[in-house]
């Protein structure tokens, strides 16, 4: 046996922080990419024709392969078999092509194109998906939004391909090493997308003072390749790293159809994944009109044209700013010396008002609503640490539904109260910073109680599940308050002027029924004595990752990212 011990990338800390690196920033550009319409939805009706049905059927295409078509197992097939490298730039090689047909949908050049007359000729009835209530097309749906659609499901595809490769690139690099700082400081930097679509996609759909929505795409679509080029950097990394280790790719187990009667028997796997599909449902469709919701319930006037706050300057400092607040609140929690952490902390703090400041003065509906994923960039960290030394999981998932509730109904009933005063907007950043918070509780608590609630071996079968039940949600939902929206105002085109009570009544009861399953699920674990209050790191445990261990990982970074 040789005395010298053979370095490989991986040995690397600075080439296994650049493999995360790659595959973080190209779930950054997907996260900005999968919301970019959202900021601009008055846009879209007015500039496209797109009401909220319309709006709301587009942005729940998304994932209508990943439910319809089962592509969400597809893509764990297509990971097992092929590996991560192929896959993460096949995954980022279809989003690319998803969001290229997205920007010809909603461009000039589409306008009284052939392909225009052939949608607006066609997709009008699709047999037994109509029939059932479920197609993602509807007769009268702007031809615009019917591509769009098309695009949207493409991209979705490859969408939740990268999340699941993503997850498995950090686990090859960072197993035995860094590995749970590398999953969160991903997860970090792809709910930074979120905000950063929200100041973005307004900033170059409005640029030069002549509004283009086709800008906001075009944006989106180069970022996406920036996304490629990463993944295609990563596919050559990897691959050396195979090479100096020897080894095979690590892959995933396999979707097995045996096991779906198992798991289905399963109490406990039922619990989890309604709160999946309950809780999500709740988030990620209320991004997509969380803007324009926004603009109905507060009263914004635009700053004076000569003026600093109009200006398009302000928009890149103000991002600029958001970067100071999460790069110094989530470097906070990892600082040994208290000093240094209590500085980074109020560097954050501070510039986060600064930041709230700038929203107030400019009266920008997408750059308040941008402070979201803040706050859950600063405490996810500290839940997560929590957790793992403290424990209270079954008690954080109820919290987390408690303060959706809240933020549900705050929005519904107090937030228009305030409307004309300064006051809602104070009102408006708390409940979203507030929500932020429970975007953290709750996944944080619920990812790793799966292993605990579910038998091991048919764990990876179980996720794929749950996957695929939390993306009916995510379908169904945006669709849904779209619906529901144009029922309750009719008659009303202006769409800063909707009233959004009925569609967040909806939310907040999706809330209130995560909560009844949250207190069922504390309920059996202090029956049966599953560990959900107890902490997941044991004292006397030796630094080894276990299977159960490993799975929730990894599962908690993939749903935390959808």
């Amino acid at each position: 046996m040789s005395d010298t011990i053979k370095k490989t990338l991986r040995d690397s800390a600075a080439m296994r922080w650049t493999a995360l690196l790659l595959l973080a920033l190209a779930m950054f550009c997907a996260y900005i990419f999968m919301d970019i319409l959202s900021p601009i939805k008055d846009l879209m009706q007015e500039t496209r024709g797109w009401d909220s049905t319309a709006f709301g059927t587009m942005q729940g295409s998304e994932v209508f392969l990943n439910v319809f078509v089962f592509f969400l197992i597809f893509a764990g097939i297509i990971l097992d078999k092929m590996g991560v490298r192929f896959t993460a730039v096949l995954s980022a090689a279809v989003m690319l092509v998803g969001a290229c047909v997205k920007w010809f949908a909603v461009s000039e050049s589409f306008i009284g194109s052939g392909l225009e007359a052939w949608f607006n000729n066609n997709l009008n009835y699709i047999p037994l998906f109509d029939e059932l209530g479920v197609s993602p097309f509807y007769r009268g749906m702007p031809a615009s939004a019917k591509f769009a659609a098309c695009g949207f499901m493409i991209f979705g595809c490859g969408c939740e391909m990268a999340g699941i490769t993503v997850s498995r690139g950090i686990v090859k690099w960072f197993k035995g090493r860094e590995m749970a700082l590398a999953m969160g400081s991903e997860m970090a930097l792809a709910r930074l997308g979120v905000a950063t679509c929200m100041i973005f996609s307004p900033f170059f759909a409005k640029l030069g003072g002549q509004v283009d929505v086709s800008r906001s795409v075009a944006f989106g679509v180069v970022l996406m390749c920036i996304a490629l080029i990463m993944t295609i950097v990563y596919f050559f990394m990897d691959k050396k790293l195979d090479e100096q280790t020897g080894e095979a790719e690590e892959k995933d187990d396999p979707f097995k159809v045996s096991d779906i009667g198992r798991i289905l028997s399963d109490g406990g796997f039922w619990i989890v994944a309604l709160l999946c599909v309950l809780y999500y449902s709740a988030i990620f469709p209320f991004q997509k009109y969380a803007v324009n919701m926004l603009q109905c319930n507060l009263t914004l006037t635009a700053p004076g044209a000569g003026s600093f706050w109009a200006g398009e300057s302000v928009t890149i400092i103000q991002y600029l700013i958001m970067l100071v607040v999460a790069a110094t609140g989530f470097a906070s929690n990892f600082q040994k010396k208290k000093t240094n952490q209590w500085v980074l902390l109020g560097i954050s703090i501070a510039s986060l008002i600064v930041y709230c400041y700038m929203g107030y003065m400019r009266q920008s509906a997408e750059s308040i609503f941008a402070v979201f994923p803040l706050l859950a960039v600063l405490i996810t960290p500290i839940l997560g640490g929590y957790l793992d030394h403290k424990g209270k999981g079954a008690s954080m998932l109820v919290l987390g539904s408690i303060l959706l509730i809240a933020c549900h109904l705050t929005f519904a009933f107090v937030l228009p109260a305030f409307k004309g005063s300064a006051a809602g907007i104070i009102v408006a950043y708390t409940t979203i910073l507030v929500l932020g918070a429970s975007f953290s509780l709750v996944p944080a608590a619920l990812w790793p109680s799966v292993p605990k609630l579910v038998d091991a071996k048919v764990i990876g079968s179980a996720y794929a599940l749950i996957f695929w039940i939390q993306n009916i949600g995510l379908w169904l939902f945006p669709l849904l308050i779209g619906k529901v929206l144009d029922k309750t105002n009719p008659g009303v085109e202006d769409p800063t002027q909707f009233n959004y009570t009925a569609p967040l009544v909806m939310l907040a009861c999706l809330g209130v029924a995560a909560l009844v399953l949250g207190l069922i699920l504390k309920a059996v674990d202090k029956k049966k004595g599953l560990g959900l209050e107890l902490p997941n790191i044991k004292q006397e445990a030796p630094e080894l990752v276990d299977a159960e261990t490993l799975a929730a990982e990894l599962a908690k970074d993939e749903c935390s990212q959808r």
